[in-house]
């Protein structure tokens, strides 16, 4: 089968952002209101509180150069507007780009808000994630705290007490905080996944509800869906798998893997080779440099007998990747 992995970095910078926007999520932003606020803008182009609005909305869809533009603009307007201050420091402490500069200069911020606003629990939380990024967790520990002083239930501390946590390499205190942070939030999407994730890495059938939960959430997030129908597979519940995988491709009919996963199904657990090359050739067809489609349909012809069609499936993947190894040593035992 083909499994997903998690990539941690990514999530992680996902994780960090959210204690800018609170419970918003990058779904809750509409088009519309963001478009509203661009025409706006257009219209009065240095007005602060609208590029602080955009600015944020930009956070919680990722946008983290947009971001940055409008924070930077609006601090230059108004270096006294804490809000224009607190959004420059976001977005320099979340961008991809972000360099040790960066993060030290949104530090500094932080501290600044801090000082104006000490009963800030989101400040405490982004100033928390800064030490994160430098690698000082007791720092940071001791601002996430400071934050759950202010407010015991507020969800983004124990985000960024779960992220420090398996940056440490302690997975059960990980899973232990994520998850209380999902009893302060129940519809926290990104929670229910990466817990899916961290779970399905552990081979622990729990990942499966934690899958469920978030696509009950999304009923479109591919990512969800994939979630529930792998660990189906793993956990030897085929047929809900296959039914789990027809699902995530009417939402996403060009979602390749769930094809191969329903064929690595019916080649390896139900011995159906013919079913198996139908699901394999329709993953090659959305896919035709997938290594591991060319491979397994060569296996499915050899064991059929159709020497071939499997040379030719083997010599494919080898087109595609020289240095895949397995498909030259299949080949080799037909000649």
């Amino acid at each position: 089968m083909y499994k997903f992995k998690l990539i941690s970095i990514l999530f992680l910078s996902s994780l960090l952002i959210v204690s800018c926007g609170d419970k918003s999520t990058s779904k809750q932003i509409t088009n519309s209101k963001k478009e509203n606020l661009d025409s706006l803008l257009k219209l009065d182009p240095n007005n602060v509180d609208l590029l602080v609005k955009r600015g944020n909305k930009n956070l919680a869809l990722y946008k983290f150069y947009d971001a940055l533009t409008d924070g930077a603009k609006a601090f230059r307007l108004d270096s006294n507007n804490l809000e224009a201050r607190f959004l420059y420091a976001n977005a320099l402490n979340n961008r991809a780009e972000r360099t040790q500069v960066d993060i030290e200069n949104a530090k500094q911020h932080f501290l600044y808000l801090i000082k104006r606003q000490p009963g800030n629990k989101k400040i405490y939380v982004s100033l928390a994630s800064s030490y994160t990024q430098q690698g000082d967790y007791e720092k940071s520990f001791q601002y996430i705290n400071e934050a759950l002083r202010i407010d015991k239930k507020y969800r983004d501390a124990y985000i960024l007490k779960g992220t420090n946590y398996l940056s440490l390499g302690n997975r059960k205190l990980a899973k232990s905080s994520y998850e209380t942070a999902i009893q302060q939030d129940t519809k926290f999407f990104e929670g229910y996944l990466y817990l899916g994730y961290l779970y399905s890495e552990d081979n622990d059938p729990l990942a499966v509800e934690y899958f469920r939960t978030a696509a009950t959430l999304r009923p479109k997030s591919t990512d969800a869906l994939y979630g529930v129908a792998y660990n189906l597979q793993i956990h030897g519940k085929l047929e809900e798998a296959l039914t789990a995988y027809r699902e995530l491709l009417q939402v996403d009919p060009k979602f390749y893997l769930a094809l191969f996963n329903q064929g690595y199904i019916k080649q390896f657990e139900q011995n159906q080779l013919d079913s198996a090359i139908y699901y394999y050739s329709s993953a090659i067809e959305l896919q035709p440099k997938f290594v591991k489609g060319w491979h397994n349909i060569g296996l499915c012809y050899a064991t059929l007998g159709r020497k071939p069609e499997a040379l030719n499936a083997f010599a494919t993947a080898l087109k595609h990747n020289p240095k895949f190894e397995i498909s030259r040593i299949e080949a080799n035992k037909l000649k």
